[in-house]
């Protein structure tokens, strides 16, 4: 073992310990942290298998450059096992329709509850480690891709619902999987970047993946506001109360960065052509949008829980998940060169 494995190992370990003595002494704080940002890492791992997915239909220069970064997001996956089990243990705190009573009229009652919510995250934890085992060892996986692509986007999409718009369970948005799902592949793509810009050795590589980083920043600025104007027109109470507690206040505030460091400076900085040749530019963009889609992930899960009780178990969750990822990431062979059937296509721009 490396001494770079070997210190995100005690980090973790200490992290854990950590998590799990807050746990018994402020569960309900401990569990909303978790939560969030279980949900927060876990668009990385699933935004990287969707990517690499696509470029095994697409091909692309931009995926060939990315591809170890896309690896090392997947290969992290197995965090999701304590994850899962972290959530479990305080869903009860979280979801009020888990509660003997919290069902009692629901018009969704038949999907939120206890037996189908285990199904399906039965189903979601099946379908995850497939797919990551087709994409992890080193082969084309072109042949799963059509269909793993979908069961990615569904699966993924319902995991959303389920832990994050779940924990109201009276608020409804056909969108919302949508946006998480558009949020979890711009994660993956900024990481990507963060991690494999320096691979990008011409101006037009660099282009090719600010160019991919800007479609996909409108794309989730799109979805999210539309989910808000149709939220705003319709005017429905159980919706409309969602969005109150997150656009009041500190949170407020937090909503208006997000608005000006996950769409505005972003948006302006990568559609100026002069900036998508400057590397320093877009791996800092890039930087900044993982950031923001961490912090976005925070806004959906804490509104509503006094910030002097959140920090603290924010702070020990993200140090495990930072080190754990750090652990998994740097095992031997894990962040692997491109192997060639993503260069055959190389010619194909973004």
């Amino acid at each position: 073992m490396t001494r770079a494995r070997y210190m995100a190992s005690a980090v973790a370990a200490v992290a854990l310990a950590g998590v799990m003595a807050d746990a018994i002494w402020r569960p309900e704080a401990m569990g909303a942290a978790w939560l969030a940002v279980t949900v927060a890492w876990l668009g990385w791992p699933l935004g990287s298998m969707a990517l690499m997915l696509v470029h095994a239909l697409t091909g692309g220069r931009w995926g060939a450059i990315m591809y170890p970064a896309l690896r090392a997001g997947i290969a992290t996956l197995p965090l999701g096992l304590p994850a899962l089990a972290g959530v479990m243990l305080g869903a009860g705190d979280l979801y009020p329709w888990l509660h003997p009573d919290g069902g009692v009229g629901l018009a969704n009652g038949f999907y939120l509850n206890p037996p189908a919510a285990l199904a399906r995250a039965m189903i979601y934890v099946l379908a995850w480690g497939v797919l990551a085992l087709v994409c992890l060892r080193g082969r084309e996986p072109g042949w799963i891709a059509p269909a793993g692509l979908i069961v990615l986007g569904l699966t993924y999409g319902f995991a959303a619902i389920d832990l994050t718009e779940s924990l109201a369970p009276h608020f409804s948005s056909s969108a919302y999987g949508l946006v998480a799902s558009a949020g979890a592949v711009l994660l993956a793509s900024a990481m990507g970047i963060v991690l494999e810009g320096a691979r990008a050795s011409t101006a037009d590589l660099l282009r090719d993946l600010a160019r991919l980083l800007l479609g996909l920043t409108v794309l989730w600025a799109y979805l999210d506001f539309m989910q808000f104007l149709i939220v705003w027109q319709s005017n429905l109470p159980a919706e409309a109360a969602w969005y109150g507690p997150r656009l009041r206040g500190g949170w407020g505030m937090v909503a208006l960065c997000l608005v000006g460091l996950h769409f505005v400076l972003p948006f302006v900085l990568l559609a100026l052509p002069s900036l998508q040749r400057r590397r320093p530019v877009v791996v800092a963009v890039a930087g900044l949008l993982a950031g923001m889609e961490v912090v976005r992930n925070f806004w959906l899960v804490l509104p509503g829980r006094p910030w002097a009780q959140i920090v603290l178990p924010v702070l020990l969750s993200l140090a495990f998940f930072g080190a754990g990822s750090i652990f998994l990431v740097l095992r031997p062979g894990m962040r692997a060169p491109s192997v060639s059937y993503r260069d055959e296509r190389g010619d194909a721009h973004v």
